[in-house]
């Protein structure tokens, strides 16, 4: 038996029978495993001058070198999602080798498609001709936005200027709009995209209970704005059985997803829609977004930052064109980058982006290759990009730069690694997309410094070359930092319009399990859908009338207004939900504000 199987043995058996380690003697605890560097600490003589062993921290150590090993992949638990062996996370080896190639054309992503030896060719000469391109337009004076200045020493050093402002809410044109319930606003939503029709019953076809549309309104709206059924029966036309009704009947996950869908679609095909492509493409964006819990979930997580001595959780969002397109929740102490290509990958609705960005928390060693490899162009904004470009990757040793480049690898890649990887590379890409297990405990596997093996370092050289390519537009381009920033801002802005949506109690969320708080954040995203759809309307028509009318200069100030806005939304108040009053009449809704003159200065705003 060996020291490993023998202390494993010795140790379940004084738990099973509930011994303290103190009862055993020296001689019979395994000590082969304790490190050097520990045993002055660990071992102690009794009075008689007897070596022995202090108990507690015998005990203490294993746990330690348990848990270390458990993060370096070191012990596996077949029952645990996120310790358990990496293979297990894949598609079955033998089912791989059997059907690999039936597997890889279901798939659609683009890397998988050609042989790895092809991708390297194409990659070495786009880079190799990047390297020489930036640096000459750097060092030449022709890239202007990129500052140089020599120091002491004789050497040459460059900066960035800092790119973008914040991205602007409530536009000065929503100040001509009338104000409108937002109970009012469900309806009128609801009347053009049906969004209520996908809350279906939770016994299905077997129960015949009406969808009551005023109820599920009024649940929606308890939950989103964190007022709660209970005080939404007090403050409303509709008691709170009434509501939990249907609520519990209703309102699921699964019902409020379908509905954001529907609305987040509708929307997609509005003519204002396609005028917040930037360069032309829908360009979206992820971000984390902390809320407090007054009531503590598994998911609910210490963030002394956020919360002080408190508890919360983290919205993810992603943002396509200042929709929400996706959302879930995840831990305050989670990395955001491990869900990347899980809010890409789940998202059900028609909005399809080719960029995304991020910001630095949403890097990490396999983001740029995997979202490559299924079509993505990933685009994050990092903190300090000199940083980042100290860690270029290329085809050639460092050496065989020339001298005078301010930017140029500080490694060569190790292609042949990544040829003999080949097959399990596309064994973990066609497990992703097929996904056999969470996206998210891929990546977070993949990512993790401590579990290394052959397949993860070739994995990390792929990403290596993708992001040294990126690094190289991001400096040389001052478009593609902008274009980065605004898909970034609008993920603040949504986040903005969230936070007035959830006003009540302060914006902690009091629901009990970790299945309501996803169901706060489905209802939450719906009526900020719903606020967004319905601006997006208003900006639709208004940009008809004006290309109707021949008058490009106002059509090209309504393209530039964001449909991110809430003053003319009421959130608060007494809700009557039986009788919200008319539908309103859009026609005449943007008749009335194409006859105003509002001033075009303050209404021009990046959108």
């Amino acid at each position: 038996m060996t020291d490993r199987h023998h202390r494993n043995a010795h140790l379940r058996e004084c738990f099973d029978k509930g011994k303290s380690l103190n009862r055993f003697s020296f001689e019979k605890l395994p000590k082969a495993f304790i490190p050097q560097s520990v045993k002055p600490y660990l071992y102690q003589k009794d009075k008689d001058g007897n070596r022995g062993i202090h108990a507690d921290k015998y005990e203490f150590l294993v746990y330690r070198l348990l848990r270390n090993r458990l993060e370096a992949g070191d012990i596996y638990v077949g029952d645990s999602l996120r310790f358990r062996s990496f293979d297990e996370d894949l598609i079955p080896k033998d089912t791989w080798k059997r059907d690999q190639q039936k597997i890889l054309q279901d798939i659609d992503a683009p890397l998988l498609s050609r042989p790895m030896t092809e991708v390297l060719n194409g990659m070495e000469e786009e880079l190799e001709a990047q390297y020489e391109e930036v640096n000459r337009r750097i060092l030449s004076g022709e890239n202007q936005y990129v500052k140089l200045s020599r120091k002491k020493s004789g050497e040459i050093s460059w900066t960035l200027p800092y790119v973008g402002d914040e991205e602007a809410v409530n536009n000065p044109f929503f100040d001509e709009m009338p104000q409108i319930h937002i109970a009012q606003l469900l309806q009128f939503v609801d009347s053009r995209c049906q969004c209520l029709d996908a809350f279906t019953h939770i016994l299905q076809r077997y129960v015949k209970t009406p969808l009551d549309r005023h109820a599920v309104v009024a649940s929606v709206i308890a939950y989103g704005t964190n007022i709660g059924l209970g005080k939404m029966g007090a403050i409303s036309d509709m008691n709170y059985q009434t509501l939990f009704t249907a609520a519990n009947n209703f309102l699921r996950p699964e019902t409020v997803r379908e509905g954001n869908d529907r609305v987040s679609n509708a929307t997609a095909k509005l003519p204002v829609f396609r005028h917040y492509n930037i360069d032309d493409i829908i360009h979206s964006s992820s971000d984390g977004q902390k809320f407090e819990t007054q009531i503590h979930t598994i998911r609910s997580r210490h963030s002394p930052k956020y919360f002080g001595l408190k508890k919360g959780i983290t919205n993810y969002t992603g943002v396509a064109n200042h929709v929400p397109f996706n959302a879930r929740i995840i831990g305050a102490n989670e990395s955001e980058s491990h869900y990347v290509y899980d809010i890409l990958a789940n998202n059900t609705t028609d909005i399809r982006p080719a960029a995304h960005s991020t910001d630095t928390h949403g890097t990490n060693e396999v983001n740029f290759v995997i979202l490559e490899g299924f079509g993505y162009q990933f685009a994050p904004r990092y903190r300090d990009v000199r940083d980042k470009t100290a860690t270029l990757s290329g085809f050639k040793h460092p050496s065989k730069y020339d001298a005078q480049f301010l930017l140029k690898p500080s490694s060569k890649a190790n292609t042949k690694l990544i040829l003999a990887e080949e097959d399990n590379i596309k064994h973990i890409f066609a497990s992703l997309a097929t996904k056999v297990t969470s996206q998210s405990v891929i990546i977070g596997k993949l990512s993790s410094y401590a579990r290394k093996n052959r397949t993860k370092k070739a994995l990390w050289e792929l990403d290596n070359l993708y992001r040294s390519r990126y690094l190289l537009s991001y400096v040389d381009s001052l478009r593609l930092r902008r274009n980065v920033q605004r898909a970034l801002n609008r993920g603040e802005s949504y986040h903005k319009l969230l936070r007035a949506v959830a006003y009540a109690n302060a914006g902690r969320l009091r629901v009990r399990t970790d299945l309501e708080q996803q169901l706060w954040s489905e209802c939450s995203r719906l009526l900020a859908n719903c606020v967004i759809y319905y601006n997006a309307c208003v900006l639709s028509q208004l940009l008809e009338y004006a290309e109707r009318k021949k008058d490009f200069e106002l059509a090209d100030r309504i393209k530039s207004i964001s449909p991110v806005s809430w003053k003319h939304v009421n959130f608060y108040g007494e809700y009557n939900f039986r009788d919200p009053g008319e539908i309103v009449d859009l026609d005449q809704l943007v008749n009335r504000l194409a006859a105003l003159e509002w001033n075009s200065a303050d209404s021009k705003q990046p959108n």
